[in-house]
């Protein structure tokens, strides 16, 4: 990694943990999320076994866009966007890096503590296991894909309730094959391996759709 990019990711990497939406904030909703499910489920610790990995999935999902409007409204506030923009560097890598900070300062977070969660769903080992992995292969997707709806809000004020209708119906097939994958490690109706695969797929083309198609609208906006 070049310099200027190597610099770019530490000072995103700051950012995202210093202002909202950092690793406490969204590990704190993430177990709001968790805890507040069962409460209206009821005490049926079968039934909670069974949706846990759909309760986990569902408040990562909703964990992660909590800071996602901030991942180019921010830059756009101070000025520093129009400075990117006019640097000459490759925006799609500069999406790219700002994704990959954002995702370490958010996502990763969200997967270390699904774990720890996952005990107060009353899941077992194996399902534990699953849906930790299921989180750390889907997570970057959510990252990239909420990128897309970022840039396209970024010249709107308050339009973090836009870039949620925008990107929750695009996320939808890695919630799909997340929840099938962890499902099938514990119920197996299919092999773990099918769904698993389509959703690391799903991330790579998010890896490849997600930056040039962020960096398009970042162009399209500052015109």
């Amino acid at each position: 990694m070049s310099s200027w990019a190597l610099s770019l990711f530490q000072r995103e990497l700051r950012l995202a943990v210093r202002v909202g939406g950092g690793a406490l904030v969204g590990v704190l909703f993430f177990l709001a999320v968790v805890t507040v499910i069962p409460f209206g489920v009821g005490p049926d610790l079968n039934l909670l076994a069974r949706i846990g990995p759909a309760i986990l999935w569902i408040g990562a999902l909703l964990a992660t866009l909590l800071g996602l409007d901030r991942l180019f409204q921010a830059d756009r506030d101070d000025g520093s966007l129009d400075l990117i923009l006019m640097a000459g560097r490759p925006l799609e890598l500069v999406v790219l890096i700002k994704c990959l900070a954002h995702w370490m300062a958010t996502g990763l977070p969200l997967v270390a503590a699904a774990p720890v969660l996952a005990i107060f769903l009353n899941l077992d080992p194996t399902a534990i296991g699953a849906v930790t992995l299921t989180l750390a292969a889907g997570t970057p997707a959510l990252t990239l894909i909420g990128a897309i709806g970022a840039s396209l809000t970024v010249t709107l004020r308050r339009g973090g309730l836009l870039l949620a209708v925008l990107v929750v119906p695009l996320t939808i097939p890695v919630l799909i094959f997340g929840v099938s994958a962890a499902d099938a490690a514990v119920n197996d109706p299919v092999p773990f391996m099918t769904p698993f695969l389509i959703l690391c797929a799903l991330s790579l083309i998010s890896l490849v759709v997600g930056p040039f198609a962020s960096a398009a609208a970042l162009r399209f906006s500052s015109d």
